[in-house]
């Protein structure tokens, strides 16, 4: 069968559409904060095809190849991009999971417009079904680190006396927290109130008794197969905000200034640059923004942007399959840290792995998996997982590093238990 035209309707915000359907099956919400990184916002329910498991060593272009080709969104795990280095781990969380929607809602920040792709009755009854949205109340019993400080601290000393040594030149290395969402408390819940802060790749994904909530500014990459023009933004570099506009300046200035950050970045960048050339046209890859400052409501970033032109019938799966896991949360050399990675913690899930969407023309759009909790129901009651890491070079500081950590999960604490 083939899908009607798409349909334009009136603007609605996406939020408030996400809100109707929160608790269908395979309720999907990619929110994005409108700006120039995030002009699109998608939402959709009732997938008609949903597949969650293991993955081997060559199948993700073949599970993108076949009929899950338009109007698909998946996750893959970062643990299963991790596995040439750190072997079979027992893991909590599958490869991958990809759902089918016959009908996505398509909303159009700069034009304020939505754009129904699929069946038009589904698509009006959605946009009908919207409701007001208010900021619940903390959901979230308590936020726990699963380790001490102090186990933190030593890794980080231990990854740069492993970089002295000249085992590998930067570690993206990770603490965890977990807890339980109060009885009745909803993974919707934290997604609105994380979306009081957008990010341009915010995401809300419920599929069987998972979940999904990311509030990412990071994108991992796009590929539009039309022009087979491919993008990544790696983000390395990070400052807490200031609330007074002079220390927050001062602030941002620092973080442009600071020698450690920038090379952090551009080793992240080169890494990104090897990765697209696996699949892009030889003298295609270059570089078209370095350290740019990006400023979201509780951190400065430091973020590049690397391109690249496919080559010819080259599909979506095959770029994801060369880069994957992203550069910026692993390290370099990619392998190396990524068995350092493993010494340190335990699977990670769906954190700093990728969730994707195939959009009706083909394009592909993957956003990195950080500011993320994953979610899962146990016993009538949900429980969560949430990391945050920070790129360990030579002469990093343990406590400062810890620091980084902080900063990075103080929007999803606070989303949390307030």
């Amino acid at each position: 069968m083939i899908d009607p035209a798409p349909r334009t309707l009136a603007w609605v915000e996406p939020l408030t559409v996400a809100a109707g359907l929160k608790d269908r099956d395979g309720a999907l919400c990619l929110l994005s904060d409108g700006g120039p990184n995030g002009r699109f916002s998608y939402v959709a329910a009732d997938p008609d095809r949903v597949r969650a498991g293991p993955l081997g060593p060559d199948s993700l272009v073949e599970s993108l190849g076949h009929d899950l080709d338009r109007k698909v969104v998946g996750l893959i795990a970062y643990d299963w991009g991790a596995r040439p280095a750190t072997g079979d781990r027992d893991l909590v969380w599958p490869d991958l999971m990809l759902a089918r929607y016959p009908t996505l809602l398509v909303f159009d920040h700069a034009d304020r417009t939505v754009i129904a792709v699929g069946d038009p009755a589904v698509a009006e009854a959605w946009v009908s079904s919207a409701r007001p949205v208010d900021i619940p109340s903390p959901p979230a019993d308590a936020f726990e680190a699963d380790a001490e400080d102090q186990h933190y601290r030593e890794a980080v000393a231990d990854v740069v006396a492993r970089i002295g040594a000249g085992e590998l030149f930067q570690a993206n290395i990770a603490r965890s927290w977990s807890g339980r969402l109060h009885a009745g408390a909803d993974p919707f819940d934290l997604f609105v109130r994380l979306a009081s802060g957008p990010a341009p790749y915010g995401a809300f994904w419920r599929l069987g008794d998972r979940a999904l909530v990311s509030n990412s500014p990071e994108l991992f990459l796009t590929f539009d197969p039309a022009s087979g023009r491919i993008e990544t933004r790696p983000i390395k570099g990070t400052r807490p905000r200031s609330a007074d506009p002079v220390e927050d300046a001062a602030v941002a200035a620092d973080l442009l200034a600071s020698e450690k950050d920038r090379a952090e970045n551009l080793m992240i960048v080169d890494l990104m640059r090897n990765d697209l050339a696996r699949v892009c046209e030889p003298g295609s890859v270059a570089v078209e923004r370095l350290f740019a400052l990006e400023s979201f409501a509780t951190v400065h970033h430091l973020v590049s942007t690397v391109t690249g032109r496919a080559r010819g019938h080259t599909a979506a799966g095959e770029v994801l399959e060369a880069t994957f896991p992203p550069g910026s949360i692993t390290g370099a050399p990619k392998h190396q840290a990524m068995k350092v990675i493993a010494a340190h913690e335990p699977p990670r899930g769906p954190w700093c792995g990728s969730l994707f969407l195939l959009d009706p023309g083909g394009r592909l759009t993957a956003s990195v998996l950080i500011r993320t909790v994953a979610l899962w129901r146990d016993g009538g009651r949900w429980r969560f997982r949430t990391q945050a890491g920070a790129g360990i070079t030579a002469d990093s500081d343990p406590s400062a590093e810890l620091d980084e950590t902080e900063a990075k999960i103080v929007a999803i604490r606070r989303a949390l238990v307030g």
